[in-house]
């Protein structure tokens, strides 16, 4: 599997970002590497395709060769990464059905979800959705694309929350995991930004006036986007994505 060069990404040999060091993350030291890890292949640190080199790795979070493999081996039971014996682990490219069904799975836990918070929602909790908004129009106006991307998914969280099931959020974010990724390549796209944040606004209006159709309808706007958005890229740069 050959590293992508003529990628829209950044060169990876000449600019990559430092892999989040390891106290951010709470567990053991293994689990610690495989967030790193898991947090630089979501947002295209490591891009579609590219060999992981394990040398590079252990330098940068200061770790043996043992937590790298482990994490490794777990990052591939979540199909994030593809092990070859005698070759390397490499970053698995983007599957368009794998994406459909992540996308299909998340529309119908939050459009659930709104609907219900849409009837039940309090003042406080909307109080802290538009904090969220302020925060999201402060990035966008920066063109900060990372933070805005983390106070987005921060957003469909704290609606998720909302409903008073613990595990939602969890299985949301287990089923979204590749369309997470997939996420990351066209919010840098131009207006992408600000149409993100005209959706997010009519969702929380939505929840605002207590109107459940509304809400559904909003959300069922906002999530598919993506789908229609990453069309044109499977068209533009086929490397990105695999076959499947």
């Amino acid at each position: 599997m050959p590293v992508i060069e003529d990628s829209p990404l950044p060169d990876a040999k000449k600019s990559r970002p430092a892999l989040q060091p390891l106290d951010d993350f709470t567990g053991s030291l293994s689990q610690k590497v495989h967030a790193s890890l898991k947090q630089a292949i979501l947002t295209l640190v490591y891009r579609p395709g590219e060999l992981m080199q394990k040398p590079e790795i252990c330098k940068q979070l200061g770790v043996s060769r043992s937590p790298v493999s482990e994490a490794m081996t777990r990052l591939a039971g979540e199909g994030l990464v593809e092990i070859i014996p005698q070759a390397g682990t490499y970053v698995t490219r983007f599957s368009m059905a794998e994406i459909r069904e992540g996308a299909f799975l998340r529309e119908a836990l939050e459009l659930a979800a709104v609907e219900s918070v849409a009837a039940t929602i309090t003042d406080e909790q909307l109080l802290l959705l538009k904090r969220n908004l302020r925060i999201q129009q402060a990035l966008m106006e920066d063109g900060d694309t990372i933070g805005f991307h983390q106070m987005d998914a921060q957003m469909h969280e704290l609606i998720l929350s909302f409903t008073g099931y613990r595990r939602l959020a969890a299985l949301a974010e287990t089923s979204w995991v590749h369309v997470n990724r997939a996420r990351h390549l066209n919010l840098p796209m131009p207006g992408r930004m600000q149409t993100a944040f005209a959706e997010h606004k009519a969702i929380v209006s939505a929840l605002e006036a207590r109107d459940p159709q509304a809400a559904r309808d909003a959300t069922r706007h906002h999530l598919g986007q993506l789908i229609r958005s990453l069309g044109p890229l499977i068209i533009e740069r086929p490397e990105l994505f695999s076959n499947s």
